[in-house]
């Protein structure tokens, strides 16, 4: 997520006379409401001159009328909706669209939680929000880390899978003792490669390749 800090300034930002234009009200439904009806309503009587309404929850990656939203909102202009979780799925998405909007001149109000980002108020939550996001963010990246070092210290083995098991090499090793058998059997037999045989089992390539000739 963009660090949303400088956006969110509390003073001395150009954008800190954002207001003055349209209400514009943004509802979705939820999993426990599918109706729209009391949202719009709250918009509405909020001052909304024009509510876009979603009709499908926040599982849904797309979310076309709030694209269409975003699109006709104007410099001076407010979204509002009724409370927070309407607009954003998690925090860092609600905190890069209201970054967003606060770039283009737009101000943001959510009814429920009383928030304006149009007023100092407002803009300090909205900049505790960013830098709480951020140091989650940070101590998921470090327990990971420290994870990580603890998993290697315990001789626990990361990436990806060996392509042969131990239990393949001894195999591969104990057919090797078999004048007769090829590599290219030994392959066969156990599902690898011959060029993975020869990564794990190196004493196979002093075997003569003359047996394989046709295979």
């Amino acid at each position: 997520m963009a660090d949303t800090s400088d956006d969110l300034a509390l003073d001395g930002n150009p954008l800190d006379a954002i207001g003055g234009g349209a209400s514009i009200g943004y509802a979705r439904v939820s999993t426990t409401e599918q109706n729209l009806r009391r949202q719009v309503d709250a918009l509405t009587q909020a001052g909304c001159i024009r509510v876009f309404e979603e009709k499908l929850s926040g599982k849904n990656a797309e979310r076309p009328e709030l694209a269409a939203c975003l699109d006709y909102l104007r410099s001076g202009d407010t979204l509002v909706v009724l409370e927070l979780s309407r607009l954003g799925r998690s925090l860092a998405d609600l905190l890069s669209l209201v970054s967003g909007l606060r770039k283009r001149g737009i101000g943001f109000t959510s009814l429920h939680e009383a928030l304006d980002t149009t007023t100092p108020g407002g803009r300090l939550v909205f900049h505790v929000f960013a830098a709480l996001a951020e140091f989650l963010r940070e101590l998921i990246a470090g327990g990971t880390r420290e994870g990580l070092a603890a998993a290697r210290a315990n001789g626990v083995r990361l990436g990806r899978p060996p392509a042969m098991s131990p239990e393949q090499i001894r195999h591969a090793r104990a057919l090797l003792a078999e004048p007769d058998t090829t590599v290219a059997s030994i392959a066969r037999l156990l599902g690898v490669s011959r060029s993975t045989l020869y990564k794990y089992v190196p004493e196979l390539s002093t075997r003569t390749l003359e047996p394989e000739l046709g295979t």
